[in-house]
């Protein structure tokens, strides 16, 4: 039988929302933001091995909030690194899953379907994504010109990001760059074909104070 390891990456900052707090810590509806995360995994699939990657500076104050939220579900939690690249590098080590997931600890509302369409997609191919359409009209900037552009062309891209183990451990072989912008593209890089799924609307990544209450109303 297959297993599944899902890195949840939380070394965010609240820089955007002007906040000392990590916005992976920022209470909503009484609970963490992190903790909204973790359950959706694994309420999907209690045999999931989850690990979260967090600064060392802020793993004891993740400690305290477990303990006062009685939170009692296993995950192992790792060293985070300078920049994302370095901190699922570290998080790799500890995988021992056929398969492993990349997801954003600040997206609290991914659902059951996309991950459900995750988990069917990753069985037959080596890279799978979820994407959502682009709503909206979009132009390319060039200094002071702007054209239209074919919205139809582009997508945005969610997570979970899934591999096959030995895909994402070859990945990240390749050194840092700062073009890197997620997992699909460092292994788009080594060769791999990245297939894509359709992902919910409401997934989106909590980044201001808009997509916080958006979520409390989402998850009151």
């Amino acid at each position: 039988m297959s297993s599944y390891s899902v890195i949840i990456t939380a070394g965010g900052i609240g820089k955007r929302m002007n906040l000392s707090l990590p916005k992976q810590f920022i209470v909503i509806n009484e609970k963490p933001l992190l903790m909204y995360t973790i359950e959706k995994f694994y309420h999907f699939d209690p045999k999931f091995q989850i690990i979260i990657t967090l600064p060392d500076e802020w793993k004891e104050y993740w400690e305290a909030l477990i303990v006062e939220n009685k939170f009692n579900i296993p995950h192992r939690v790792v060293s985070g690194g300078e920049e994302r690249y370095h901190s699922i590098k570290n998080a790799l080590s500890y995988c021992y899953g056929d398969y492993v997931w990349i997801h954003d600890g600040v997206r609290p509302l991914v659902n059951e379907k996309t991950l459900n369409s995750c988990a069917k997609a990753i069985r037959k191919h080596d890279a799978v994504i979820p994407i959502i359409a682009v709503p909206d009209s979009l132009r390319r900037v060039q200094g002071s010109q702007s054209n239209a552009v074919p919205r139809s062309e582009y997508v945005f891209v969610q997570t979970p990001q899934c591999f096959k183990r030995d895909v994402i451990l070859k990945a990240y072989n390749i050194p840092f760059s700062p073009e890197i912008t997620d997992d699909a593209s460092l292994v788009e890089q080594s060769g791999v074909e990245i297939k894509c799924v359709q992902g919910n609307l409401e997934n989106i990544k909590i980044t201001n104070k808009f997509d916080v209450k958006f979520a409390e109303l989402y998850l009151g």
